[in-house]
């Protein structure tokens, strides 16, 4: 394009495409959250994304396509808020207490939210027809951990923390926090008080510090 050419005749992105898909995952998820997979019928989900019931089979082919890449956009979007929260332990200085404390809230926030446990109830409840999509979101923990065991190696070496397998030790930082996250959340029905993550989060840190803490 010449310097000289009406910005008027750019070419946009198909944005509208793509917002019309995430509104239809997102309005599908809430279907499957709210009835399962074998209640729910297109014509919901396409009255609840505000769309047509032939525009959901445009973008998705049939309602199994669309089940399966609502749970891996959910899925997604879980790792990548577990993911950022970790990050903040990439660099060795600061109180580790203060930092594992502000890592850890994050983590049980994400574990918490409505729509992780309705993904974890939805997944649970059609395993049985869809193995792959427990082993999906099994995955989003083995790689959120995978990533704290290597911020926590990072800080072992730097003399923070004192660790000798940093895979088991985020895997026993993650169970401080999911182990009482799960007691509240009631198999993921009950949303629990932020009052109440805190303290379970300052608990986890302050027991994670007396076994690896310098």
């Amino acid at each position: 394009m010449s310097a000289s050419q009406p910005p008027s005749s750019r070419q946009e992105p198909p944005r509208g495409r793509i917002d019309k898909r995430q509104a239809i995952m997102a309005a599908a998820f809430t279907v499957f959250a709210r009835v399962g997979y074998a209640q729910a019928r297109v014509d919901d989900i396409a009255a609840e994304a505000k769309v047509a019931k032939a525009t959901v089979y445009h973008h998705f082919g049939d309602k199994e396509c669309l089940f399966r890449q609502a749970v891996q956009s959910l899925s997604e979007t879980a790792l990548a808020g577990n993911l950022a929260a970790i990050e903040q332990l990439a660099s060795p200085g600061g109180d580790p207490a203060t930092r594992l404390t502000q890592v850890g809230l994050q983590l049980v926030h994400c574990y918490c939210t409505e729509e992780s446990r309705a993904l974890r109830r939805l997944v649970c409840a059609e395993a049985a027809q869809f193995p792959d999509l427990v082993d999906l979101v099994t995955e989003v923990s083995r790689r959120a951990t995978a990533a704290l065991a290597d911020r926590l190696a990072r800080l072992s070496l730097a003399g923070v923390l004192d660790i000798d397998d940093p895979d088991i030790a985020a895997a026993q930082f993650a169970a401080l926090l999911a182990g009482p996250a799960d007691g509240l959340l009631r198999l993921g029905t009950n949303p629990v008080p932020d009052p109440e993550l805190h303290a379970l989060t300052h608990a986890a840190v302050a027991t994670f510090l007396k076994a690896f803490g310098r």
